[in-house]
């Protein structure tokens, strides 16, 4: 997974990237029994949103990620609320089976990938995740809301028709939210040889006012994709200028965790 969110795009991630509801992590913890015993693996972690929740539930958290920014600022964010047993790697999904030689076989108890799954090679992962856990243990391949431009309302289709209009091209990729999308890595993760695969959504209302939701924007764009500084105040402009007037803009976020386990009892 290599795409360039790094500089500018990893701060407004770290800034804007919405976090995930405490009923994914609860839901979670349950599933694979998670204790002081236990780490948990977050691959292509960000900044560290979905990591560093679990950090209070079990021994250790890792992040893996490629871009030495968004570590960076996981690792400030982590030492900012005071988080002492959370290790930060630079890697990618690929480096997932030179990871398990350091830490040795079944040394995970659950194994979560968020958003950027869909920049990974997820059959090939979820393979090489699979010898890394546990008795008991799995993976969660958990997504974060569907993108800002590809929801249904007013604003959201406007937004859409701007960012083609900028880009020049359409924007079509759900970014793993789909239900076909799910479906996909359903049957991916049953092929890798996890059992007892399910599907878990909580679903909510977010009031976003117009900065919250540049810096949405903002943090999903590749660096090399973004306006630069002298041009990101015109960009912002023309997003202004082509949504409705009335703020906050109001979003409906469906996060949707699909589990699966290794057989065998929880050791």
């Amino acid at each position: 997974m290599t795409v360039g969110f790094s500089g500018a795009v990893a701060d407004y991630y770290a800034k804007f990237r919405r976090g995930y509801p405490s009923e994914v992590f609860d839901d979670l913890q349950g599933a694979f029994q998670l204790s002081e015993a236990d780490v948990v693996l977050d691959v292509g972690c960000g900044t560290g949103q979905l990591a560093l929740p679990f950090a209070s539930r079990v021994r250790a958290v890792v992040g893996l990620d490629p871009e030495p920014d968004m570590l960076r600022l996981a690792r400030e964010a982590a030492d900012g609320q005071g988080i002492r047993n959370a290790t930060w790697i630079l890697g990618a999904d690929t480096d997932v089976p030179a990871l398990g030689m350091l830490m040795g076989e079944r040394s995970l108890a659950l194994t979560v990938i968020g958003q950027a799954l869909h920049w990974m090679r997820h059959d090939e992962l979820f393979r090489d995740v699979s010898p890394l856990l546990r008795e008991g243990g799995g993976i969660a391949v958990i997504s974060n809301g569907t993108p800002l431009w590809q929801q249904e309302s007013d604003w959201s289709r406007a937004l859409r028709g701007c960012l083609e209009g900028w880009f020049g091209t359409k924007l079509e990729a759900s970014c793993g939210t789909s239900s076909r999308d799910r479906l996909r890595y359903t049957r991916a993760l049953e092929s890798a040889g996890f059992v007892d695969v399910r599907e878990t959504v909580v679903e909510y209302s977010d009031e976003l006012d117009f900065d919250q939701l540049f810096g949405g924007i903002c943090s999903a764009i590749p660096v090399d994709q973004l306006p630069g500084p002298d041009d990101r105040a015109v960009f912002a402009e023309r997003i202004r200028q082509a949504l409705p007037a009335d703020e906050p803009f109001t979003e409906h976020v469906r996060v949707s965790t699909l589990v699966g386990r290794v057989r065998g009892p929880v050791s």
